[in-house]
């Protein structure tokens, strides 16, 4: 990986509709900001090498440098990258009662965290009408009321940006792949100033095939439905082929074909749909709706999930053979894809 400057920046990424919102480059400097939902470059910057263009996941990233500083091993080409163990997941009795999108199994991984002091706070995504928006989560109410998935781009790194740049310490991150290999670049960037303090020290992965540019998401809700009445949403399993948003009035459907159409284009080059940048990456679980896929990845990960089973937040079973083969196929199919679209846009480069 050569790193380069804002201009490189946006001729590689911006200039090519590569840009997935994940924020990698906002909050470092003055020249990069987050407008209605987009990343924006308020000034140009004559800087050769930049942190904006060494954090961004889509200028090219060091697979073998990061595996190395995560799980002190060399990478692995698997889809579903390094881990220990696969189960499946779900809130246990001590969040009884709770609303969640699936099993709950970052909510209990995060209220857990935070009983054990192993955060101070979490890195989540809020919402400001459809338009996702990061915040720090310091309180279980806090973290209960960012419950529900965002399919909409969220810049979460930025947060993760200033909160370094202000000297914050022990945070948790919850975030797609996208997010979270930028997170990944900036905690293993070699421009960082001096005296740098690393302020993550727990990052639980989502699972993600796609995300939804948000304005074009509002544009093409307008008219059909009142954003105010929008409680979640969701993607419900083959052959549905709909896109559901649950409402105060009841679930309205969507043809997914008309949604796929307001998806990023960085998302057709990202090869990680289990986020292997984590200590812990969670998804729903194929054919069982209240509970979550588990990947356990680093021995810090490890410990929580032990501390929180046995604290009652957490409940697990053993992973069904036929859905890690499933598992292992979306990845790989969405690895696969990803590369070839790679090799197609440097074809068009050169």
């Amino acid at each position: 990986m050569q790193i380069a400057g804002s201009k490189e920046l946006f001729e590689q990424v911006f200039d090519r509709d590569l840009c997935s919102v994940c924020g990698a480059c906002v909050g470092i400097c003055p020249y990069f900001k987050v407008h209605d939902g987009k990343v924006a470059k308020i000034f140009d910057c004559d800087l050769e090498q930049g942190r904006c263009h060494a954090q961004c996941p889509k200028t090219g990233v060091d697979f073998e440098k990061l595996s190395n500083n995560y799980f002190s091993q060399s990478y692995s080409e698997s889809p579903l990258g390094t881990y220990q163990r696969i189960v499946a997941a779900k809130a246990g009795g001590t969040l009884t009662g709770k609303q969640f999108q699936n099993g709950g199994t970052v909510t209990a991984l995060l209220v857990a965290a935070l009983e054990k002091n192993v955060i101070e706070g979490a890195v989540l995504t809020g919402a400001d009408g459809l338009l996702p928006v990061p915040k720090i989560a310091k309180s279980t109410q806090e973290i209960l009321a960012c419950v529900s998935t965002k399919y909409s781009a969220a810049h979460t790194a930025s947060l993760v940006n200033e909160a370094a740049k202000n000297n914050q310490q022990n945070l948790g991150v919850v975030g797609t792949a996208c997010q979270l290999t930028g997170i990944a670049n900036m905690r293993s960037n070699p421009l960082q100033k001096d005296g740098f303090v690393d302020p993550i020290n727990l990052v639980i992965g989502l699972f993600c095939t796609w995300s939804l540019d948000a304005r074009k998401f509002r544009d093409y809700l307008a008219g059909r439905l009142d954003p105010a009445t929008i409680t979640g949403m969701d993607v419900p399993p083959p052959p549905a082929e709909v896109f559901v948003v649950k409402t105060t009035a009841g679930n309205v459907e969507f043809p997914l074909a008309e949604i796929r159409e307001l998806i990023p284009g960085g998302c057709a080059v990202c090869p990680d749909m289990t986020a292997k940048w984590s200590d812990i990456s969670v998804g729903a679980l194929e054919g069982k709706s209240n509970w979550n896929t588990l990947i356990i990845r680093s021995e810090r990960g490890e410990k929580l999930v032990n501390e929180a089973v046995a604290a009652g937040y957490l409940e697990l079973d053993d992973f069904p053979a036929e859905s890690l083969e499933h598992l292992r196929l979306g990845a790989g199919n969405k690895q696969e894809r990803a590369i070839e679209k790679q090799k197609q846009e440097e074809a068009c480069q050169s």
